[in-house]
């Protein structure tokens, strides 16, 4: 009895422990950077977004389908565009969970966390109700947002405003041009090379006057002057957030034809009011209405002080999906817009962690030819960046550029993306593995039927091969690369003949460094060192003998 009563007093002491355990738990308060500052809640998937605060991920999730962007208790707004699994602060919230007896973060039930996001919204926006099926809650909270109207301007063309349904809709240029030919690209010259191209293909300085209904500014007083930015503003915002798919057509040809060549448009006209009624015709059903309004996007990413704007507003999602799915049209602009926004550097690895990679390596082989060079533009750019490079590496990007390079297709633009491949050493060693040498001097030693880009890119292609790597001595020989590169250093253009130089150098050198070796499994085999006498001193050679 005695031993039961022990028993029954040590476990009567545990619920006690427990049970006075249990008011000091729930006084426990996690700490403030656990919660998510939408939710308030422990955050079950935290991730962190560029400014360095963390959000739970269905937070961001519903701010997203509800095109809203919250404004926190310091007063600022958190830029969703780019969001990165948060792992240190995750573990950081179990350990605490298990230090203080607490329960791990449960995951939040989507419909809870919109409710949340909805009261906010009603509080952020109180003169403004949710009344209408037909409202939507983000032209509700971002058209009262200010007009930004940044500094910097800089000078480009424009896309050129293509035909619509019924052919009602077209806007022709004042100009006397009817081309529908890129700033890039004309009828009897290739595009320029990458490095060199600043604007889309889907570009013209000039509209296309052929089957085209004009719209003067003299139907639209307001668009008069330009000195009236705030009145322009207002009149498109109001045709494009109008149900009338007429209307969001003629909103949409105003605002592509204001900002075709205007500057100071584009700049006024990039606000968060135009952007959120912009973004919901970006994925509209009506092909012209998309069309049309990813062809503005891509008059207003002209401008540098845009391009951040742009992708934090929350674009490039949409721009992937219409590049996948989107008309041929659609899929034109949507390439053009990509490879504008990628020439920012602060977007490369937003645009590359939000999924662009992948759908613009297979717009490569599209049936356009603008879609074609605007991707590839794109991903020339995205690939300066070592963190896109893996990316590309991983996605299987190297057997795909290679396999164009060997058929001709588009072959001087895909090359410039190799190049940016082989400086990294992951995708160095992926095209060493890929016979990269064999095809590069293959293509020049068919040089007569490939054009001057064509070849230097593949010399600077070689190059940044050749550069630290042990391999490619050995590949180039193989592939007898030599007699093809002294070619070059005769014949080549500058650019060509410096790169060629310097890889005849290098191959030299190497070879150098090989002769001033010994070759110990040669001299074995010989039975006499006979071979190694010119190359050893006399006393190592007695020293030899002596062993043997």
């Amino acid at each position: 009895m005695g031993g039961n009563g022990k028993h029954r007093w040590i476990f009567s002491f545990y619920q006690r422990s427990n049970s006075s355990s249990s008011p000091k738990q729930s006084k426990t308060q996690p700490p403030h950077e656990f919660l998510c500052p939408i939710s308030g809640s422990l955050m079950f998937d935290p991730v962190v977004i560029p400014s360095g605060q963390s959000f739970d991920r269905i937070s961001i999730q519903v701010c997203r389908d509800l095109g809203f962007t919250p404004t926190l208790q310091d007063g600022s707004t958190p830029d969703f565009s780019t969001i990165i699994p948060n792992l240190a602060i995750k573990t950081t919230i179990l350990a605490w969970c298990r230090d203080h007896h607490a329960q791990d973060p449960a995951p939040p039930d989507y419909s809870s966390v919109e409710k949340i996001v909805l009261s906010k919204i009603q509080e952020q926006t109180p003169s403004r109700l949710i009344s209408g099926p037909d409202i939507r809650v983000s032209e509700r909270e971002l058209l009262k947002a200010v007009a930004e109207n940044p500094p910097v301007l800089f000078s480009h063309a424009v896309t050129e405003i293509g035909p619509s349904v019924n052919g009602r809709l077209l806007c022709s240029t004042s100009t006397s041009s009817s081309s529908d030919e890129s700033v890039i690209v004309t009828a009897s010259s290739p595009y320029t090379p990458l490095p060199l191209a600043i604007r889309p293909a889907c570009f013209s300085a000039s509209g296309s006057s052929s089957s085209s209904t004009e719209i003067t500014l003299s139907e639209t007083p307001n668009l008069k002057s330009q000195s009236s930015s705030s009145l322009e503003e207002q009149e498109i915002v109001l045709k494009l957030k109008s149900s009338d798919i007429f209307e969001q057509e003629t909103g949409l040809v105003l605002l592509r034809k204001i900002t075709r060549t205007n500057e100071e448009a584009r700049v006024s006209l990039c606000s968060p009011r135009l952007l959120s009624v912009l973004r919901s015709l970006i994925t509209s059903r009506y092909s012209v209405v998309q069309t049309n309004a990813i062809a503005s996007l891509v008059n207003l990413s002209l401008e540098k002080s845009n391009k951040v704007v742009i992708v934090r507003s929350g674009f490039v999602p949409l721009l992937i999906d219409a590049l996948k799915a989107g008309s041929s049209e659609a899929q034109e602009h949507a390439a053009g817009a990509l490879f504008s926004l990628a020439l920012e550097d602060e977007n490369k690895m937003a645009i590359g962690v939000l999924g662009a990679l992948q759908p613009l390596l297979h717009a490569l082989r599209s049936e356009s030819e603008r879609t074609q060079h605007d991707s590839a533009l794109a991903l020339y750019h995205l690939s300066l960046i070592q963190s896109n490079r893996v990316k590309l590496v991983k996605l299987g990007a190297v057997l795909t550029l290679l396999s164009m390079v060997k058929s001709g297709d588009s072959a001087s633009r895909v090359l410039l993306v190799l190049c940016n491949l082989a400086a990294c050493p992951e995708g160095k060693s992926a095209m060493l593995d890929a016979n990269a040498v064999a095809i590069l001097v293959g293509m020049l030693r068919e040089s007569e039927l490939v054009c001057k880009a064509t070849r230097e890119n593949c010399v600077a292609a070689l190059f940044a091969l050749s550069h630290g790597s042990m391999r490619f001595k050995g590949l180039a020989k193989e592939a007898r690369a030599v007699e093809v590169l002294r070619e070059v250093e005769e014949r080549g253009s500058e650019r060509a003949k410096d790169k060629a130089k310097r890889i005849l150098q290098m191959m030299r050198d190497r070879k150098e460094d090989e002769d001033d070796e010994i070759d110990w499994e040669a001299a074995l085999e010989s039975g006499g060192l006979s071979r190694t006498r010119n190359r050893v001193g006399k006393d190592d050679f007695a020293a030899n003998s002596t062993d043997f």
